[in-house]
Formats: structure tokens, sequence, C-alpha cells
């Protein structure tokens, strides 16, 4: 059976709940493939990022045979309840509880296809920066099948160089603890042009973890949370060479340093490659970009991932 191109209409996304461990339900869609479901994907948001401005993305893995659930955290786009100045919520409760709710239901739904088509299926997590950054944080993160991390690094300054070290190193220290006592949250003009208000516990949290040597990963309070080590599948890491302020390339190694049992691959892309002036730390998931850099991005970690690519370009349905 032929392969859904971009070209078949798509399915309007479909609206649904997550049931979080502590009893929150948050706001999710799932974006259907016009064909039969080949694989499934979850994309997990950047820092304050929602999850509209990845929906260009969604569509275009739907295209290839992908059911794609997408979501945001608490306190961020449609999960935001009340004012951002009342939501709690840190950075540990994004990743192990509302990341972990994203992580059952794409298993649930897993289950349900393998049953239905008798065949596996694979699951695919995108993560974009702290999206990637976080997932060996999330419980059931191992039953995946594969990782894709866009510019998702070790937040620590320490890996930044020069002038961008010293604006990290400001931007841990003052500007961010200072602002989100000010204002009670961190203002999205300070996190970049495509974030929402910042919770002020997520922003101080995120803080901290910046400040320490190591970033989270040396933080006493999460070690008998990191999974990152038991993860044996693939996990492809990228950076853009012009994504010096959020990703630069050493954050994104030490990242991938905390996958050591894993199948890991790193990738640099620079714009000129393909003819462009910039791409930085959003322009992976633009839509005016997605025919040059989607299909560059997702063809190595297909590859790498026998359920992946067995379904996807095997012809199997």
């Amino acid at each position: 059976m032929k392969t859904p191109t971009s070209a078949t209409p798509l399915p309007p996304a479909q609206a649904v709940h997550l049931r979080c461990a502590d009893g929150r339900l948050l706001h999710a869609s799932w974006q259907e493939p016009a064909g039969p479901v080949r694989a499934l994907a979850l994309i997990s948001p950047a820092m304050a990022v929602a999850s509209p401005f990845y929906r260009g993305f969604a569509e275009w893995l739907a295209g290839r045979g992908y059911a794609v659930l997408s979501y945001d955290y608490r306190g961020i786009g449609r999960n935001l309840q009340g004012s951002v100045r009342d939501e709690r919520a840190g950075l540990r409760e994004w990743a192990q509880l509302d990341m972990a709710a994203a992580l059952r239901a794409i298993e649930h739904r897993r289950q349900r296809e393998q049953r239905a088509q008798g065949q596996p299926l694979g699951v695919l997590a995108i993560g974009h920066s702290f999206g990637g950054q976080a997932i060996g944080l999330a419980p059931g993160f191992e039953q995946l099948d594969a990782v894709l991390g866009v510019a998702a690094q070790a937040a620590d300054f320490r890996y930044w160089a020069g002038l961008q070290k010293a604006k990290a190193a400001l931007f841990f220290h003052a500007l961010l603890p200072t602002l989100s006592h000010l204002f009670g949250h961190a203002p999205g003009w300070v996190l970049g042009g495509r974030a929402q208000n910042l919770p002020k516990g997520a922003a101080l949290q995120w803080a901290r973890w910046g400040r320490r040597r190591g970033y989270l990963f040396s933080d006493p309070a999460v070690q008998a949370d990191l999974g990152y080590h038991r993860f044996t599948g693939p996990v492809h890491l990228w950076n853009v060479t012009d994504d010096t302020l959020f990703g630069p390339g050493p954050a994104v190694d030490q990242l991938g340093r905390q996958f050591s049992s894993a199948e890991l691959q790193r990738h640099t892309l620079d714009p000129r490659q393909l003819g462009l002036r910039a791409i930085g730390h959003f322009g992976m998931f633009r839509r005016e970009l997605g025919a040059k850099l989607w299909p560059l991005l997702l063809a190595p970690v297909e590859q790498a991932t026998p359920r992946l690519r067995d379904r996807l370009h095997g012809g199997l349905l």
C-alpha cells in the first residue's frame, strides 16, 4: 500500500486529555495519518513553548504514517489554569508527571494498534530543548524505541563559550531569578521569541540547575530519578551551528554522555549546507523550512530503529 504523502488530506487533530499521576488533566491532541498507522511519535516541547508551534511538524509526520501525540506542560498553553502566577509546578513535575502521562498514553495507543494490526509498531520520542533534555527523568521512557533530541542540552552555563558563556551565567545567576521574583513568573520575552510566560517554580528550578556544575545531572534531589543510562535504543541528538545562545554543541554533547547504554549518534547541522542564512534554536520546527529540514532530521533515526525502518520504509502494509 502506498504511503500517504504530505498532499493527502489529513483528519483534523483530535483533542484528548491526559491524566497525570497526581490526578491533573492535561489538554493534548492526536494528529492522525490519512492511512494506516505505521508508527507513533510523541512531541515534547521546549521550555515554555506551546504545542501549536509544532503543528506543521506533526502534520508532516502524520503524512508519513505516524500517529502523533502533542501536549503542553502544566502552566503552558492550553494547560495554563488561571494566572501563571498561581501555577506551582516545577520542571520535575513537567517530566515526572506531564511527560510521564504522555508516555503512558502513547504506549497504550501502541498496544491497541498492535492488537488491531497484528504487527509491531515503533514509538519515537521527539524532544525540543527541554523536551529532549528531561526525557530521562520521566517514568516509562525506557519503553520507547528511539529518542530524537533537537537542540536538547545540559544547560550548565560552563558548556557555553566566550560572550555567550557570560550571558548564560548572567541569565541563570541573576536575570532569571530576579525577574521571576519580580513578576511572579519568568516573562516569555526573556526566554526567546516563541516562549510563553514560565511559572515561577519552573523558572527558579531551571536557574538552580543552570548554576550547578553538571546541570540537573548533579542535583542530589533527582539522583534516584535519573534513568538516562537505562535506555538502550537509538538516541540521535542534533545541534545547529548558529544556535549558540540556547544549544551549543558542547552542551548537547554533555547530554549525550548521560545515555551511556544507548546507541548514540550526534549530528551537527550548518545552515549553509542547505543554502540557509540561519536556523537558530527554533528554526528546525518552522513550517517554511520543513521541506529542507525534516527529512534530514528523521532519516538517520528511522534507519537506525528497526520498528520504524521496517514499517515506514519496508512496505509491510
